[in-house]
């Protein structure tokens, strides 16, 4: 999603320190210092599955092991052809619990049942762990993807947006490039995957998101959005109670580890270390990279509420407070006439505006005394709470109101929202409800997950009464919600001030379009022989050039979770096949079986480049990695400075639905989120995200600046709409007509 931004023309600096022609201790050590952490999260991992059962063993299978093994003793069947008699022998003498025979035969037989028993999950896991990195089930054909393979398929990409001497211009410096530069960039890359779990996302993640200065609100941080179709109450404490409690009892399964994980395609299962940071983490801003600070547990909420904070605990000794006792907290929030102190109302506009002014800030302002404590008590909550006294929500008889309601839920008033936590929980004075989530520390799908499980446990579990109502008894002795307080000086209003005025242009600069597509959604899609998917991007690829008359790179984020910690990969949707399929239908003097061959091929492509990208062989993320790697070893080179510094001038994004099947969506239909969306990616762009929600219908989110007079965001969903229907009237379906 909004990570594209990110990755557009970013830059650092690297001094190669020690460079000579083989070797830079620069590059060596973030090689090294990724592998070093790298081991500490196995380290972590093995530990956990110590206290918690290491898969697929479990304390009763190592109890059968022992059992059979001591049962053939006594039937005098040695199971260990001696080895239980070597260890006998190697357990010291002169312990006074080991002096009879008895004991001795049966420790050992212990020790040498645990070895069988440890021994048998490694090898399970190992046959299971190369079952995983088999990638083939995925295509009829598949073969490993070599570096050249990527650079020809990344020229292959750019095609369709060259003229002839320009092509061939990046032609011959990507010839040049694979002869004499990358073989060298791609040997620390080898020693980098040798040694660290993952060659990609621990750079990613610091070059892409921590290390960019600009403001996280509409470049980075993104919104997921309600139920659209259903409001189970319009009681604002009750909803929000029913809501973090939900919330926690996602993060004591998430703990216990008992959550299953997201399948691919329901086969492989994906990897899930994304969601170990969801809870208790927060983005600390530094002057020249940032941090994330994750910590191991968080009994409370940071609130806010007509410019003022407040501390709300989520539990009561050792018990997790119920629903009802969460909105009888938040209403006590509500009806608190307090007013903010001075300085508190925009405080949170310092997340908002750049990054090194929010560092300086807190460095100077924060760091000690009642400011620090308050801080702490925002940074070391399990996540934030914007209690808002605006009502919003989507009215199908309105559709202004969905594109009021994503902007609310994008940037809010620019000092409402607190945009480093791992995500805010917003609160409308309705009762609607929305997510504000920082992109560093996971991808859209794993907090859609998240707020799948919430609104299912909300609405049909644990439900409301009559009057709206948490469901049973609050306890009125429960200490009320403790408001946090500031000691804010004039340089730090002032500071504040300036951090909101720069937000609050970013936000203004935002159009945002959202909209419902009813004609038709991924049932009648099916029909026309393609995936819902692939249909969906080459109907943006025609809708693009209808709106600009021209053809842009576009962007669209793919899943690379079956690799462990693997992240995001780039499909480029704009390729040659599907620009023929633009330009003919453009034309308008082709037959209607040519057109629909062309769609066909422009379809199996792109389903292939997904496939390729899921499976590790995509093209982005490889060149990024090379492009890190010549920086550190100085290295200049003019092909990969040409491709990092491309613009996405078409960032897209799938969100991804039904991950966890805690209901049947035929049999509760109104129980439909509408995705969420990002801010645009290019100042002359587009940014589009869409869910294609079931069989009847599709949501798109479509965002643009204000300042560009080459884009609107209106005008691009119109184009959007007639593109599908044009389409669907190629392989006349007859439910897609006007």
């Amino acid at each position: 999603m909004a990570e594209a931004h990110q990755a557009v023309a970013f830059q650092f600096t690297v001094t190669p320190d020690g460079v000579d022609f083989r070797l830079s201790r620069e590059a060596l050590k973030h090689i090294y210092l990724s592998g070093i952490n790298s081991w500490k999260k196995r380290l972590i991992r093995i530990k956990n599955g110590i206290l918690r059962g290491v898969y697929p063993g479990s304390p009763t299978s190592w109890l059968v092991v022992v059992m059979a093994t001591v049962g053939s003793s006594y039937c005098n069947v040695d199971i260990s052809m001696g080895l239980v008699s070597r260890i006998q022998k190697c357990i010291p003498h002169g312990c006074s619990p080991y002096q009879t025979p008895q004991t001795k035969a049966l420790l050992g037989m212990a020790i040498f049942s645990t070895g069988v028993w440890a021994t048998g999950i490694f090898f399970f896991r190992q046959t299971l762990k190369l079952l995983l990195s088999y990638h083939g089930w995925m295509f009829e054909m598949h073969g490993q993807t070599s570096r050249v393979t990527r650079i020809w398929a990344y020229l292959e990409s750019v095609k369709p947006l060259l003229g002839d001497e320009e092509y061939y211009r990046m032609e011959t410096l990507a010839k040049e490039f694979q002869n004499k530069t990358a073989p060298r960039l791609q040997k620390y890359l080898v020693l980098k995957s040798w040694w660290a779990t993952n060659y990609v996302s621990d750079w990613w993640e610091e070059y892409v998101y921590l290390r960019g200065r600009g403001p996280l609100t509409v470049n980075s941080n993104y919104y997921v959005t309600d139920l659209v179709l259903l409001r189970p109450t319009e009681v604002q404490a009750a909803r929000l109670g029913n809501v973090v409690h939900a919330m926690i009892l996602y993060r004591r399964k998430l703990d216990r580890e008992e959550i299953k994980p997201v399948m691919a395609l329901g086969i492989v299962p994906m990897c899930s270390y994304q969601m170990e940071r969801m809870f208790n983490t927060t983005r600390i801003p530094g002057k020249e990279t940032d941090l994330l600070q994750h910590l191991g547990d968080s009994r409370h909420v940071a609130v806010y509420h007509k410019g003022r904070f407040f501390k709300v605990w989520l539990y009561e000794g050792s018990q997790l407070l119920k629903p009802r006792d969460l909105e009888m907290q938040f209403q006590r929030i509500l009806d608190d006439p307090s007013p903010p102190q001075p300085g508190e109302e925009k405080l949170a506009a310092l997340t908002a505006g750049g990054r090194v002014e929010w560092a300086e800030a807190r460095q100077a302002f924060f760091s000690h005394g009642k400011n620090k404590a308050a801080l702490d008590a925002i940074e070391r909550a399990a996540f934030f709470v914007a209690l808002d006294e605006e009502s919003h929500c989507y009215d199908p008889e309105d559709e202004a109101s969905f594109s009021l309601y994503g902007k609310a839920l994008l940037h809010g008033n620019c000092c409402n929202r607190w945009f480093d936590k791992s995500f805010t929980v917003i609160s409308f004075k309705n009762g609607q409800m929305g997510l504000n989530a920082e992109h560093a520390w996971a991808d859209a799908p794993i907090i859609g997950h998240l707020w799948e499980f919430v609104l299912a446990t909300d609405t049909l579990y644990l439900g409301y009464t009559e009057t709206g109502h948490c469901l049973g008894k609050a306890n009125p002795t429960l200490t009320p919600p403790q408001r946090l307080q500031w000691n804010v000086p004039e340089q730090c209003r002032v500071a504040i001030e300036r951090s909101y005025q720069v937000a609050k242009a970013l936000a203004d600069d935002v159009e945002l379009y959202c909209f419902q597509f009813l004609p038709f959604g991924k049932g009648l899609i099916k029909k026309c022989r393609t995936s819902p998917d692939a249909f969906v991007q080459i109907a943006l690829q025609l809708a693009h050039f209808r709106d600009r008359g021209k053809f842009c790179l576009t962007y669209e984020a793919s899943m690379t979770r079956m690799f462990r910690e693997g992240r995001t990969e780039t499909v480029r949707s704009c390729t040659c096949e599907s620009s023929a399929f633009v330009r003919a239908m453009v034309e308008g003097n082709h037959m209607k079986a040519d057109l629909q061959d062309l769609f066909q091929k422009a379809s199996k492509k792109h389903q292939n480049m997904y496939r390729l990208a899921m499976t590790g062989a995509g093209i982005d993320r490889h060149l990024f990695c090379l492009y890190l790697v010549s920086k550190y070893l100085g290295v200049t080179s003019p092909f990969l400075a040409e491709v990092l510094e491309e613009p996405w001038r078409l960032s897209t994004s799938q969100t991804a639905q039904f991950q966890i099947r805690m209901f049947d969506p035929e049999q509760y239909p109104s129980h439909l989120a509408a995705g969420g969306g990002f801010g645009p990616v290019a100042d002359d762009g587009y940014g589009v995200s869409y869910m294609i929600a079931g069989e009847n219908t599709i949501f798109f989110h479509v965002s643009s600046k204000f300042s560009s007079s080459e884009t609107n965001a209106q005008r691009f969903g119109n184009h959007i709409r007639q593109a599908l229907m044009d389409i669907a009237d190629l392989f006349q379906v007859p439910e897609a007509a006007h």
